[in-house]
């Protein structure tokens, strides 16, 4: 594809990274430590959404809402104490504040520091091995190299329902402004999209004193999970007073009323405010890839080896379409980075199997390689071994005791295929799980682990006892039987 133009004979950097989220940091990391002379260049903050929009301001967010639900529960507890009130300016302050205290991890002068050159500026592809950046303080240079990677990121979809640039709605990126200048949580919430976003959120906003009602058009929420997991979240949501309408369609809005719509029939909810959660779309428009001819239907066309069609041109993170998640992003640059500065003489297929996800509700739901739903329509022979988390000790001194840890395996085999939990801690236990499937360690050697007693990754141990348990050997138990009768006699 770049036949049509003229290489250059020399290039001023190795690499180019463009965008400075996690996918950008770890990429540019991953150069400068092996001496290449790399640059990074961000337009806005550095971070990305993880640290400004996504990971980090909605988890400082439900940690806020979680100590409120305990305060109002705690009566279970034997602890008189109830809710007098919630300073919503306050919780929005942590958010804040916890964004700032993270900041210098990813920050211009300590990524300076290791090496890395930061640009802050909008970069364009001029040719395939140069870019013009224009910088944010109104000046303009171009940069050759002789490899990039593209880690642009995503952005809210926004659906093109009538009234609804009238509605003034909000998204997971600019709900965190709006928020900040709120006296208290909206009165009355909706939330459009059922997805981990859609369901963190409207269990937040629930606990911290809004009306939230969550709509999903989706028959089910969390349509990439297991579907036992996603109907205990439905159940949980509902349980803190969330209004959870699934298998509804949005279908318009007359300025803050949303009409929805099931099976012919229309309802309207009224909101105060309304979040579009309805997924997100890789950021490739503004940076002369549609001219490079590496677009194709609105998405960047990408090998497995996370190269475009011109093969010194490399993507990581949410603009590579294959995953949305932070340690994805981490993940997938360093094998755009490894495969930029190792060509032609190795490069490396990225790698899914072992990538965790979860959603961080209360409880949570952690999974790893394939649920039942994606193994049956994969045609994937497997036998599920299921331990209810209200077997466990730590669940039950804690009263946290909904959930469970689901194993999928082969028939007759104690390899992993799967893995889904369910559990006040599920994104903590999951990582036992990754490592054994990660290094092909089978259920036989989880149960083997020594796990400190009473924690919550037993449950994992107890899982592969369950699985032993179903498989026991009765006829050698039989012959055991009669030899400890003969003993006797």
């Amino acid at each position: 594809m770049t036949a049509n133009w003229t290489k250059p004979r020399r290039f001023d950097r190795n690499l180019i990274v463009i965008g400075g989220g996690a996918a950008g940091l770890v990429s540019s990391y991953i150069a400068a430590m092996t001496k290449a002379k790399v640059t990074l260049i961000e337009a806005e903050r550095m971070g990305g959404d993880c640290l400004n929009t996504g990971c980090i301001p909605s988890k400082t967010l439900l940690k806020s809402a979680k100590v409120a639900h305990q305060v109002a529960d705690a009566a279970r507890f034997g602890i008189a104490a109830s809710v007098s009130g919630i300073d919503f300016p306050m919780v929005m302050r942590r958010v804040r504040d916890a964004i700032t205290t993270i900041e210098p991890n990813d920050s211009v002068e300590r990524y300076s520091g290791l090496g890395v050159e930061c640009l802050q500026g909008y970069a364009r592809f001029v040719d395939p091995w140069t870019v013009e950046i224009a910088g944010n303080d109104g000046s303009s240079q171009r940069l050759t190299s002789r490899a990039f990677v593209i880690a642009t990121g995503a952005a809210p979809v926004v659906p093109p329902l009538p009234g609804i640039e009238s509605s003034g709605y909000l998204t997971s990126e600019t709900l965190w402004d709006a928020m900040a200048q709120r006296a208290q949580a909206p009165k009355k919430l909706v939330i459009l999209g059922g997805g981990p976003i859609g369901c963190e959120l409207a269990q937040a906003f629930q606990r911290l004193g809004s009306d939230v009602t969550l709509v999903e058009m989706a028959e089910r929420l969390l349509l990439k999970e297991d579907a036992e997991a996603a109907a205990i979240i439905a159940q949980c949501l509902q349980q803190d007073g969330v209004r959870v309408l699934t298998g509804h369609k949005a279908v318009r809005f007359d300025g803050k009323i949303l009409t929805v719509e099931k099976g012919g029939e229309h309802t309207t909810l009224a909101f105060d405010d309304i979040i579009i959660a309805t997924g997100r779309r890789a950021r490739i428009t503004g940076f002369g890839l549609e001219e490079l001819g590496l677009v194709e239907n609105g998405r960047l066309q990408v090998d497995p080896y996370l190269r475009t069609r011109m093969p010194h041109i490399l993507v990581a993170g949410d603009v590579a379409g294959n995953q949305q998640l932070t340690h994805g992003a981490s993940h997938e640059a360093w094998y755009a980075a490894v495969n930029a500065l190792a060509q032609p003489f190795k490069r490396f297929r990225a790698d899914y199997r072992f990538l965790p996800r979860v959603t961080y509700t209360d409880p949570e739901v952690a999974s790893v390689g394939l649920t039942e739903e994606q193994a049956k329509e994969q045609g994937v022979a497997y036998e599920v071994t299921r331990y209810d988390i209200a077997h466990l000790d730590r669940a039950i001194a804690e009263d946290e005791t909904g959930g469970f840890v689901k194993i999928l395996t082969p028939p007759g085999k104690d390899s992993i295929l799967g893995a889904t939990i369910v559990a006040a801690h599920a994104g903590e236990m999951i990582a036992e799980i990754v490592l054994a499937m990660r290094h092909g360690l089978t259920l036989g050697k989880l149960m083997a682990a020594s796990h400190s007693y009473p924690t919550w990754n037993e449950a994992n141990k107890f899982v592969a006892g369950q699985y032993r348990l179903a498989r026991k050997p009765e006829r050698l138990q039989r012959l055991a039987q009669r030899w400890f009768d003969w003993l006797r006699h």
